[in-house]
């Protein structure tokens, strides 16, 4: 340890050797307290001694120190009768406990009551007087000059702020110090305040009980005013918290202290009246409320829902102060009800402490009886002289009030919690064995007992009891006065969901209404909508907008909109996801039905001109170019027509293999009838030239090898195109927003391409072919015909190309059926009508003489 460590140490024990030698000159030694001393306002004395600090007054005069001469006793005023009666549990706890043959027998309790006035500094100037006493001791030249504190226990204070600087002085010396109503959650904090318990549940219960009841009732938009001390600050930060996570904003929180000049009490009614919320939260002390309240009632600012603390809420001095019914309806938090058996009837009989050096008594007396005991002429103010003897059984004021017992009955349990304490310590059976050293604090923490009405006392590790609330409303009565109506529980011991238990129907709100307010920045946004938060402003407030297209909302006030799975899409109102309208080209629709037709009358033509062409099959038309070749022709025209129906309804496995394949090899089997008929056109005209022997090597099996050669390596195409990745049914959705359409996927677009580059490989050279032989020397050229259908058909399915693939949905269907039924009819109007009109009409034209011309080549049998 170096040696500026030790100099704390050093110069300690420096200080007390001058202290021995200075008093060991002394004749008589004498401990004496500093200061002036303070006299206790009640006291009693007895083998045990318990203090009490209550404000029996409730502010005091200001003073002007000049520092220059020793500061005046702080002079104390506004008596205060509920303090008063405080102080009378507490005297009934201990007449109670000292006529009792049960607990402490033997040991008298006596008590030691001071008046702290409000105010800090005199609460911490009674608590060292508490802990010291006032009187002179002597003692011999080498006694130390220390003694136990003379109280075992405090009863006291009632507000928190006080209560913190008490603790903080007497907690080093582990006195206990028990609060009835001092609730600021920041004293559960035993590294701060090791010595402190309270009767009544912390304010972290309180402010999240409030958060909880605001939250009930839909209030999302509030405002806040509080005391400005430890009390209402700590409790509204709880609150303001707690109702962040419940989505709860606070428009405005503003403080205030009944000191406070009058240009601040304006600025919160001007606050208040420029604000939209309607639920306003006081987390105030009955001292600051009545103030507040005597302002309000001249600015007449009624209307507002208040939500009160356990201060003031079930105050009746402030409800017999609200004349103008300001705080009609207010809803909050108290401590449960109860009854102390015979406390009511002492009260009532406080003549027994009537005695002629008791100012506090003398003072309580006259302010009850608008007396005075001073021997003076009866005037306005004082209309008579006081007795000490008037009857209080009779009288109705505030003193005969018992609306405040839940708050006298913790006074009395905190009382009976020491006295449990010290009948452990001092091992009480019987009797109690009094040398015991006293150190009533450990103990305290220990105890559970049952008080005679059958409450259960105990305090947990922060010295806090179990958290329980009635839900108090202000009800008025048509004679004027308001009744505290329990309409409600909250218990902080149960599952969250059933914490807070209300009977709306019973409630009354501002304005004497049945009807629950609102106070809320922005309306709900209803299904459908989505919040979004306005700029700069808080959560609370925001706007409503309309979810977009496939999607939906189906809650209020829903931050998000959901977007609607795949096959559904959102309905008109934005609230609930719809299934998509399956789309595919039907045989019920119009356009289905069309093509359905023509595809049929094509079917039907082709079958005509097969029978026509069947009974005159012999004529020399018909012979003209090789008939085995028309008659494939005419079949693969009639497999075409029908291949059109397979694109037609709803798309499965099997149809949408079936479409493909059979588009493709019929088309490839009919061009390749239409290349066989061209080729043999073209190759009759070079067979007639001399030394040719193209004949042999065209003949009709060579033109059917030819054929089925072509057809063939289509066949096998689609062969592969089916094993290696074939169509399969396909759900688009993303052709149109709200419908789903059916198509077949191609699976591979490899193998749709090439079959269908193979067709019009086939087409091309069928087109060449027939261009060639289109001015062979006949009178009937075939030729020509079938350049035009070549023509029309090359026509139909170039541009069928661009059409398809810009087409959405059924649409391309509906073009690859009309490309398909086109290219068909090109084929079967322009071979065979021409042919079928000189069948028919003109029968004198259908000769082998007319069909062979001078000098042209004769045509294969």
């Amino acid at each position: 340890m170096s040696f500026t460590q030790k100099w704390p140490e050093l110069g300690w024990a420096l200080f007390q050797l001058l202290l021995v030698a200075s008093f060991s000159q002394a004749k008589e030694p004498v401990c004496i307290q500093r200061g002036d001393p303070d006299n206790p306002q009640l006291s009693r004395d007895g083998d045990i001694i318990l203090g009490g600090m209550f404000s029996f007054h409730s502010s005091w005069n200001d003073r002007k120190d000049t520092y220059m001469q020793k500061p005046l006793p702080l002079q104390c005023t506004s008596f205060n009768s509920r303090e008063f009666r405080v102080a009378q549990a507490m005297l009934f706890a201990i007449e109670e406990i000292n006529n009792s043959t049960d607990l402490l027998p033997g040991v008298s309790l006596g008590y030691k009551m001071y008046d702290t006035c409000g105010s800090i500094a005199q609460s911490i100037k009674v608590a060292l007087a508490l802990m010291n006493g006032n009187q002179i001791i002597f003692t011999a030249p080498e006694a130390p000059c220390t003694k136990p504190a003379q109280v075992q226990a405090i009863i006291g204070e009632t507000s928190s702020s006080p209560c913190m600087a008490i603790a903080t002085v007497i907690g080093p010396f582990y006195i206990p110090m028990i609060s009835h109503l001092a609730t600021c959650a920041c004293l559960s904090d035993k590294t701060k305040y090791p010595s402190f318990l309270r009767t009544i549940p912390s304010d972290y219960y309180q402010s999240r009980a409030l958060a909880h009841l605001v939250k009930h009732f839909g209030w999302t938009w509030v405002g806040a005013i509080r005391t400005n001390d430890d009390y209402g600050n700590k409790g509204i930060a709880t609150f303001t918290e707690t109702a962040q996570q419940l989505g709860i904003c606070l428009e405005y929180s503003v403080s205030f202290f009944r000191t406070d000049p009058y240009e601040k009490i304006q600025k919160i009614i001007d606050i208040i009246k420029a604000s939209t919320s309607k639920v306003i939260i006081g987390f105030l002390s009955h001292f600051d409320m009545d103030v507040l309240l005597h302002e309000f009632s001249l600015n007449n600012l009624t209307g507002y829902q208040w939500i009160g603390s356990e201060s003031w809420i079930f105050d009746s001095q402030t409800a017999k102060m609200d004349i103008h019914h300001i705080l009609d309806g207010a809803i909050g938090l108290y401590i449960p009800k109860a009854h102390v058996t015979g406390l009511q009837e002492f009260m009532l009989n406080v003549k027994l402490l009537n005695s002629s050096n008791n100012e506090l008594f003398t003072e309580f007396w006259e302010t009850l009886f608008n007396c005075k005991f001073k021997e003076l002429k009866s005037t306005a103010e004082n209309p008579r002289e006081c007795t000490g003897h008037e009857d209080l059984t009779g009288v109705e004021n505030i003193f005969t009030d018992m609306s405040l017992m839940p708050m006298f009955n913790n006074v009395y349990k905190g009382v009976y919690a020491v006295a449990h304490a010290l009948h452990n310590i001092l091992n009480c059976n019987k009797t109690c064995e009094k040398n015991v050293q006293l150190d009533p604090f450990m103990h305290i923490l220990k105890i559970y007992f049952k008080t005679k009405e059958g409450d259960e006392v105990y305090f947990d590790e922060n010295g806090d009891p179990a958290a329980k609330y009635d839900i108090i409303n202000w009800q008025p009565r048509k004679n004027g006065i308001v009744e505290f109506v329990t309409v409600g529980l909250y218990d902080a011991s149960l599952p969250p969901d059933k914490q807070l238990i209300l009977q709306n129907n019973s409630l009354i709100w501002a304005r004497n209404s049945k009807q629950v307010p609102v106070s809320v920045c922005s309306e709900k946004c209803p299904p459908g909508t989505r919040k979004v938060l306005q700029k700069g402003r808080p959560v609370c407030c925001y706007d409503c907008i309309r979810c977009a297209e496939g999607e939906i909302s189906n809650i209020t006030d829903s931050v998000t909109c959901l977007r609607c799975p795949p096959e559904f899409w959102s309905n008109e109102r934005r609230d609930t996801c719809i299934k998509k309208e399956a789309v595919f080209l039907s045989y019920e629709e119009i356009m289905g039905a069309l093509l359905t037709a023509a595809s049929l009358f094509g079917t039907c033509m082709t079958t005509g001109v097969a029978l026509i062409f069947f009974k005159y099959r012999t004529t020399p038309i018909v012979r003209a170019n090789n008939s085995e070749l028309s008659f494939l022709l005419l079949f693969s025209l009639t497999l075409c027509f029908l291949c059109s129906l397979t694109f037609i309804g709803q798309p499965s496995e099997w149809s949408c293999m079936l479409r493909h394949v059979a588009f493709g090899i019929t088309f490839v089997l009919c061009i390749s009838c239409v290349l066989g008929k061209t080729m043999v056109v073209l190759m009759a005209f070079r067979a007639t030239r001399p030394g040719s022997n193209v004949q042999k090597w065209f003949g009709p099996t060579q033109q059917r090898l030819c054929v089925t050669s072509f057809t063939l390596i289509q066949l096998i195409m689609c062969i592969i195109w089916l094993t290696v990745s074939p169509p399969f049914p396909f759900k688009n959705f993303k052709e149109f927003k709200d419908k789903i359409t059916l198509e077949c996927a191609l699976g591979t677009s490899l193998g749709y391409w090439a079959v269908l580059g193979y067709i019009g490989l086939l087409s091309v050279l069928c087109f060449i072919f027939a261009f060639l032989a289109r001015k062979l020397p006949d009178n009937f050229n075939e030729a020509k015909f079938i350049t035009f259908s070549m023509l029309i058909f090359c026509a139909v399915w170039i541009t069928f190309i661009p059409a398809y693939v810009s087409s959405p949905g059924k649409f391309s269907v509906a073009v690859e059926i009309f490309a398909i039924l086109a290219s068909s009819f090109g084929l079967l109007i322009c071979i065979f009508f021409p042919k079928c009109y000189i069948i028919l009409l003109k029968p004198e034209r259908n000769t082998k003489k007319n069909m062979m011309g001078k000098g042209a080549p004769r045509s294969p049998s």
